[in-house]
């Protein structure tokens, strides 16, 4: 078993997660498209539920935004935060069969999954919590509730992305995805910037 393996169960689970959903996806079909025994995957995923909650953390924003923030540091601001911005859009657009088919399904899903979905919402929050926190600190931003800021910040942009989807689907006019995000970060910052004291 090599870590070649592990990775192309992944890719196979989340094509097939895309197309079927996690209640028509099943184990036996990942695996016979993976090429492996189900026995195989089963070696790596004890279960149904673990290989999906691996699939979300590996294909969600999560790692992406961990790896921006690194980049990051010492940009200014707007920059880093357009840069979150465009990343987690891309993000949205590669998986954006899993979003959708996730969203039809989440009424159905049992406990256990839609606790995976909001697990990883919530780290991704975090982790771009923190981030507003240190610009606090360093008198960048104004004293708020860092946490709601990061939902604002996500929301706007999955808003956008989701928009965009029923936009396409009616056949309306593209919106210019530049224009959009430098838009969304200028009303952002102008409602979280530190005021300067005259």
């Amino acid at each position: 078993m090599t870590d070649r393996t592990k990775e192309k169960i992944l890719n196979t689970a989340l094509k097939l997660f895309s197309q079927k959903g996690y209640l028509g996806a099943t184990t036996k079909e990942i695996a016979k498209e993976a090429g492996i025994a189900e026995v195989t995957l089963f070696r790596y995923f004890p279960s149904k539920s673990a290989l999906f909650e691996e699939v979300i953390n590996t294909y969600s924003f999560l790692p992406t935004l961990r790896e921006i923030l690194e980049k990051v540091k010492k940009e200014p601001c707007e920059k880093a935060l357009k840069i979150i911005a465009e990343e987690f859009i891309k993000v949205l657009e590669n998986n954006k069969d899993l979003i959708r088919i996730m969203h039809s399904e989440m009424q159905r899903y049992p406990e256990e999954i839609k606790k995976i979905h909001e697990n990883i919402i919530e780290k991704t929050i975090t982790v771009l919590s923190e981030y507003f926190k240190n610009l606090q600190k360093e008198k960048i931003l104004r004293e708020i509730n860092t946490v709601f800021a990061a939902r604002s910040f996500l929301g706007m942009f999955f808003s956008y992305f989701y928009g965009k989807e029923i936009r396409e689907c009616l056949n309306l006019k593209k919106e210019n995805p530049e224009e959009v995000i430098n838009a969304y970060i200028d009303i952002f910052l102008k409602g979280i910037s530190k005021v300067k004291e005259i």
